[in-house]
């Protein structure tokens, strides 16, 4: 059962645990489109995974496809040891979701969303009243308990979606971009509740567009482009196997020049709109020779997880 931030406790490793979700080799087509393309993936209990791609590279339809709410073309799924879409239902009863978009009851007051929502499990009044302290202070919503969603901030929603999403105690939640949206400050406090969960042993499968959540939160990176799996491992190890290790990225006045000036000291350079980008393991030579060209604006950092992202999906526009 959910415990308070101050009380948790990672639990053991399970050995050998059977996954909580297998795919394998799953088919979704739509009027003729393959949306997803053979795809494999399992989810170990403790675990957080994380789906990255760009718009329409078959995120959500993964997820849809997992909760039985659609129909594989081939392939077979396995949710919590059920077979899917043939026994989803009973599946989706161990499971919590937190979808994209808010779908609080507006004529509730927020233990109210809590209450009913928790009725669709079967669970009686009395056991989920004794679940709410918890759930509200795992959304820090103690002091909204009888306010309406309309008095809530776009924070607040966000952590009763995540609260009302564990109201059945799942073993894993699924989690559809869940801090869009959301200022810093909001996106940061659902990332501590999110890694609470997981220091708990719950499982959650996470798509996001932000690279920096995937990378803190998640134990394993899969990047889906066009339905298909195109690299799966652990965000360091995506980051040391993809990409080099320092990246400079330049703008201003004097590109052309720049590029012509880094082209030998670098390994990669791509040019973006109004930036460029040199990729180098070693790029002390690089900013060493940049200092001739005073008109640009130079950042010099690590690589991270979305220069991988670009890497291997492009830095077009998908719409």
């Amino acid at each position: 059962m959910l415990t308070s931030a101050s009380s948790a406790s990672s639990p053991p490793p399970a050995a050998q645990a059977a996954p909580l979700l297998e795919l394998i080799a799953v088919d979704k087509s739509y009027g003729g489109l393959r949306v997803v393309d053979g795809l494999s993936l399992r989810l170990q209990p403790g675990e957080c995974l994380g789906l990255i791609g760009p718009n329409g590279a078959g995120k959500t339809t993964t997820i849809q496809l997992c909760l039985g709410l659609a129909q594989p073309d081939a392939g077979s799924i396995r949710l919590m040891g059920r077979a899917v879409p043939d026994m989803a239902r009973q599946a989706r009863q161990h499971v919590g979701v937190v979808t994209q978009f808010d779908s609080l009851d507006p004529d509730f007051t927020v233990e109210e969303n809590l209450l009913v929502f928790g009725r669709y499990f079967g669970l009686r009044d009395a056991e989920l009243r004794q679940r709410l302290p918890r759930l509200l202070e795992f959304a820090a919503l103690q002091a909204k308990a009888k306010a309406r969603i309309s008095e809530l901030s776009g924070g607040m929603r966000r952590r009763l979606s995540l609260a009302r999403a564990l109201v059945n105690d799942p073993a894993l939640i699924f989690l559809d971009e869940p801090t869009t949206g959301l200022d810093p400050q909001a996106r940061h406090l659902i990332w501590e509740r999110l890694k609470l969960l997981t220091a708990q042993g719950k499982s959650l499968l996470l798509t996001t567009h932000f690279m920096d959540e995937a990378e803190r939160l998640c134990d394993r990176i899969l990047v889906l482009d066009h339905g298909r799996r195109i690299a799966e491992d652990s965000p360091r190890a995506l980051i040391a196997a993809q990409v080099e290790a320092e990246v400079i990225e330049i703008d201003g006045d004097g590109l052309d020049a720049a590029e012509t000036l880094l082209r030998p000291l670098v390994s990669r350079l791509e040019r973006s709109g109004d930036g460029l980008f040199a990729y180098s393991d070693h790029a002390a030579a690089a900013l060493h020779a940049l200092q001739a060209l005073p008109g640009l604006r130079v950042i010099h950092r690590r690589a991270n997880l979305e220069d991988v992202f670009l890497k291997l999906t492009g830095r077009q526009l998908r719409d």
